[in-house]
């Protein structure tokens, strides 16, 4: 396959020529560039590096897929800024190959954001969604996101085992990063969630990758990028964002819970909704997650 040229690619898409193009390396098969477009708008892009960029079947790989969906994203930034409530980056152009976003300049959060975070938060999720799982075929970081048909007629606690914990054991356990036991431990847990899975909800409108690299910060707001958004379970955003640390998470969990309290027990589900990002990681890099994975199956086995 030729190299891609990512300013001619861009360009195409834009409809307009590009007076700077300057790389900000990339991962999981995509490369990420700063723009500065012709009428002077600062812009972000991903390109992909080749091949159609769509979402497989239960057990396929990034290369197999041929990227990590861009197209996805977009639509997922789309249905999440259509509710009003957290700010994204607006999309400028997009396929399955190429995605123009426009620039967020950097930030800090401080205590009055995190408060304003999470009440945006709050109002997102309550933006609902028609079913669970995405109208569209989603994926996270190269991984698909598997939905099947009868989404939107499921309860959470059926349909959270089968499309987002199930598959990754499986892709884990062939890929050498789960023993016999361990799987079976994760199996377990997901055999678990529909009993203790809390009061059944409607399903929300979620960012469905929400760590603390995904919220940006400039004039101290949060902004959410990076999107795997789906209808899901509310409580996911919120255990992503403690999973890996996001700043202020003590104010944006009093301004959820100000704005919409969260159902008696929800602390102690925490490693039932971390379970999932944790097996992606298993399924992405490898056994240098597999003990936090385990560690999270076994907490939802002791609830």
């Amino acid at each position: 396959m030729a190299p891609v040229d990512p300013r001619a690619r861009l360009e195409r898409l834009l409809g307009q020529d590009i007076r700077d193009l300057r790389s900000l390396g990339g991962q999981h098969g995509v490369a990420h560039y700063r723009l500065e477009l012709a009428d002077g708008q600062a812009a972000f892009a991903k390109v992909a590096a080749g091949g159609a960029v769509t979402a497989g079947p239960e057990g396929t790989s990034p290369a197999d897929t041929g990227g990590p969906g861009l197209a996805a994203e977009a639509s997922g930034l789309r249905w999440l800024g259509a509710a009003g409530a957290v700010p994204v980056p607006d999309v400028l152009g997009g396929d399955d190959h190429a995605l123009v976003l426009s620039w967020i300049p950097p930030g800090a959060a401080d205590r009055r954001s995190g408060l304003r975070f999470g009440r945006e938060l709050a109002l997102l999720h309550a933006a609902g969604a028609e079913g669970f799982g995405a109208p569209w075929p989603a994926v996270i970081a190269g991984l698909p996101l598997p939905d099947g048909p009868q989404a939107a007629r499921l309860t959470w606690a059926d349909w959270y085992p089968a499309a987002r914990l199930l598959p990754y054991v499986r892709i884990g356990r062939d890929r050498g990063a789960l023993t016999a036991g361990e799987a079976a431990a994760a199996e377990g847990a997901a055999g678990r969630v529909a009993a203790v899975a809390g009061p059944a909800e409607p399903p929300s409108r979620i960012h469905g990758d929400c760590w603390a690299g995904n919220v940006l910060w400039p004039g101290g707001r949060g902004v959410l990028i990076d999107p795997a958004a789906h209808g899901g379970h509310r409580e996911s955003d919120l255990a992503m964002l403690a999973l890996f640390g996001a700043p202020h998470l003590r104010e944006i969990l009093d301004g959820y819970q100000e704005t919409a309290p969260l159902a008696d027990g929800w602390a102690d589900r925490v490693p039932l909704h971390q379970l999932h990002p944790l097996l992606v990681h298993v399924c992405l890099f490898g056994t240098a997650y597999t003990q936090s994975a385990v560690a999270a199956a076994r907490a939802v086995l002791a609830l």
